[in-house]
């Protein structure tokens, strides 16, 4: 399918510049644009500027620093699988890039772009929702840091404001030992988008060895990435003695699924029950180093 729409096309050799022509009405940015040339053939966007990004070194950035993980939005998924950094700090989220897309999407798809895309089951919305990560935005009257909880506020709708531009996220890493679980269901093995997804975070408290703190989310079981705090609390309070019956019992509490194309409100439900379990024993299992390799299938 062809572009049909005219537009004009800028490519920015500062970021100062980058944000004084996305100041301009009409004005889209392109990183990756997996979404955005879809989008365009498709005729969902008709902007009168384009402004290719791609030039912005600065936006290529994956760091660690000051407690947390820097990425900007330029780096593809494809980068944050090979990663040193992350594969180090946080490999739940190269195991969670792994699982977007295909090969050659993931060469080109930014992760900045994923979640800028706010749509249900994007995959990396539970992981920043859970992890409390911040959105990095600048616009032409400043920057902000947007808590990743409120930068979604419906399908396809997030807190950015017109002119403004995601440079990048900050994952704030945990203090001490931990070790995640992200598990993606799908219709069938390779490219596709998420029936049901959950994020689970444990890390060893530094009240005592048995002690844990547990960070849960679920995607595209809602209109927007959920935190599951009940869920959260109960794990708290129970420590090592996970009641799996009763922590299953909340999880209709927390999401809000619904009927579509790819699954039944109900089937969603009952995944995300049986998610939650292997999420947690796979998070348990690798925190003390008999789980899972990060990768290994355990749908």
């Amino acid at each position: 399918m062809p572009i049909t729409h005219s537009f004009d096309y800028q490519k920015p050799g500062s970021l100062r510049e980058a944000l004084a022509l996305l100041a301009r009405k009409s004005a889209v940015a392109l990183a990756g644009g997996t979404d955005l040339i879809g989008h365009l053939k498709e005729g969902l966007v008709s902007p009168e500027l384009l402004v290719d990004l791609k030039g912005l070194k600065e936006l290529k950035k994956i760091e660690h620093r000051g407690g947390a993980l820097h990425i900007g939005a330029l780096v593809t998924f494809a980068e944050v699988i090979d990663s040193k950094v992350i594969g180090k700090k946080l490999p739940v989220l190269a195991e969670i890039a792994r699982k977007v897309a295909s090969v050659g999407i993931r060469n080109r798809a930014t992760l900045v772009g994923n979640l800028c895309s706010a749509v249900p089951c994007l995959d990396t919305g539970p992981i920043l929702v859970a992890m409390d990560a911040l959105v990095l935005v600048k616009g032409k009257r400043g920057s902000r840091k947007i808590p990743a909880e409120k930068w979604f506020i419906a399908p396809r709708k997030t807190a950015r404001k017109p002119g403004e531009l995601v440079t990048g996220i900050s994952i704030p890493l945990p203090r001490g030992k931990a070790a995640a679980c992200y598990l993606k269901l799908g219709r069938y093995r390779g490219e596709d988008l998420a029936q049901a997804s959950v994020f689970v975070s444990i890390e060893q408290s530094s009240r005592g060895a048995k002690a844990r703190n547990f960070r849960v989310a679920f995607g595209s079981v809602g209109p927007v990435p959920c935190r599951a705090r009940k869920i959260e609390k109960a794990l708290a309070a129970g420590g090592a003695l996970i009641d799996m019956v009763a922590l299953k019992k909340l999880v209709p509490a927390e999401i809000s699924p619904i009927t579509d194309i790819r699954a039944s409100k109900e089937y969603r439900l009952h995944m995300c029950q049986v998610m939650l379990e292997r999420a947690l024993a796979a998070a348990d299992g690798r925190l003390n180093g008999t789980g899972p390799a990060y990768g290994a299938s355990l749908l």
